[in-house]
């Protein structure tokens, strides 16, 4: 299986993880069951890395890892665990960032609590919060470490300026970011930090937000102010000319007799850096088509194909609607 480390002198890990995101009715409603069956399969398939968050519904998907480790006694060394935190809530409700030391680590506690682990293997700052200095946020991740509370810490959607500054004052083992054929701005600079500083980049939505699969979800699912049907991607009329463009995709994923989703996660694999893809999925039928990923070698010639079909700056719509947009650092 492919592997990767994660980060300097860190732990060497399959090349393939699964984002949580979709334990929490994201992209449609789930269960608690079939959760447990997507990470059964995960794990007897060889993978180890489960990435989740403390607002994903509201600490579901932790608490659904939590349930699942307590339902499988001895597993907790078969994940590695990432969790973030780092979003909130003012009085209003309006959603705010915190970066300070206290708030982070008493987050963490509950995300601990919630899994009914002692520490977690990767901590991420969630979203930046551009009125504390990103130096003084590393060096409260760096005492986190040292209370072993996490063996490890990174950044979500941060800059590659943002990036080296943290990093040059507690080492930062992972930077989680979007990324994949139909998002491409992390090759614009924070792919190149990310493999000179041998830190990990996690790669989030590496299917397109389904974009890249054979199934791609349906918009008029989803009602207005749930995140597909508010996203560029989804509206009328990008939505139609991105189904149009990306049917290219299919069918060159159907002449290489592999999946779209295996192939989509296959070329972010063949990308020259340290790069972890973590799909979301709601079923172990679509959990198999992404672990087809690791098993293709992609060539020159195979690159070529798809980079045919799906050339640089395909898309229509951007990746975030302005609502959206608010939280992540845009450096190009």
């Amino acid at each position: 299986m492919k592997t990767l480390i994660m980060g300097q002198g860190g732990p060497e890990i399959p090349a393939l993880g699964i984002g949580a995101m979709s334990f929490a009715d994201f992209y449609g409603e789930t269960t608690e069951a079939a959760s447990f069956a997507v990470l059964d399969a995960a794990v007897a398939a060889g993978l180890r890395h489960i990435d989740t968050s403390n607002v994903y519904g509201k600490g579901r998907s932790e608490r659904t890892i939590g349930a699942w480790l307590a339902a499988n006694p001895g597993a907790r060394d078969k994940l590695h665990i990432a969790t973030k935190a780092g979003i909130t809530q003012d009085a209003q409700g309006r959603r705010v960032f915190n970066n300070s030391a206290a708030h982070l680590e008493a987050e963490l506690d509950g995300s601990l609590a919630r899994m009914g682990v002692e520490q977690v293997d990767l901590f991420y700052v969630h979203r930046r919060e551009a009125a504390i200095p990103i130096e003084e946020v590393a060096e409260g991740l760096g005492r986190i470490v040292a209370k072993g509370k996490a063996r490890a810490v990174g950044f979500s959607e941060i800059a590659p300026s943002s990036l080296r500054r943290a990093h040059a004052v507690f080492p930062v083992a992972a930077v989680q970011s979007e990324y994949s054929l139909s998002s491409r701005f992390v090759e614009l600079g924070l792919l190149q930090a990310c493999r000179e500083l041998g830190v990990a980049l996690v790669a989030f939505s590496p299917v397109g937000r389904s974009l890249l699969t054979d199934a791609p979800l349906d918009p008029a699912k989803f009602g207005k102010g749930s995140f597909v049907g508010d996203n560029p991607r989804f509206q009328p009329p990008n939505f139609a000319a991105n189904l149009a463009i990306t049917d290219g995709f299919r069918r060159l994923a159907a002449e290489m007799e592999v999946p779209a989703a295996g192939l989509a996660i296959a070329w972010l694999l063949a990308q020259d850096g340290p790069v972890l893809p973590i799909p979301g999925t709601r079923s172990v039928a679509h959990l198999r088509e992404l672990l087809r990923g690791l098993e293709l070698d992609l060539g020159p010639e195979d690159l070529a194909r798809i980079e045919s079909v799906l050339p640089v700056g395909w898309a229509h719509g951007d990746r975030y609607s302005d609502g959206q947009y608010v939280g992540p650092e845009r450096f190009c």
